[in-house]
């Protein structure tokens, strides 16, 4: 056999890959940045929903997009849709008691 070839018995192994991605359903987020997550307010988002459908349906998209900045670990975009999450169910809680007493006092 010529020297620069080899026959396939004889070719070397090619090594087993060691890099493993971690489990998609582990966080990779230290105890620092969890208890650094900015609150969603998913209680009164879901009280805002009942109260004041409109106010407690946006309630609940920036609810969700607190959610989402927290896992991503992007932290101003967190805090400032949890803001407005909060805002917003209190808002919608105020309008739906106002709506609810007015229409027991004039029923």
């Amino acid at each position: 056999m010529p020297p620069g070839k080899q026959d396939a018995a004889e070719a070397p192994a090619a090594a087993p890959a060691t890099t493993t991605a971690p489990p998609a359903d582990e966080s990779t987020q230290t105890p620092e940045e969890i208890a650094f997550y900015a609150p969603s307010y998913i209680t009164l988002t879901i009280l805002a929903l009942i109260c004041f459908f409109p106010l407690g349906l946006l309630a609940a998209i920036f609810s969700y997009k607190t959610c989402r900045a927290n896992r991503n670990s992007n932290w101003e975009e967190a805090y400032r849709n949890s803001g407005r999450t909060g805002w917003l169910d209190a808002f919608a809680i105020i309008i739906g008691l106002g709506i609810f007493y007015y229409s027991s006092l004039w029923v």
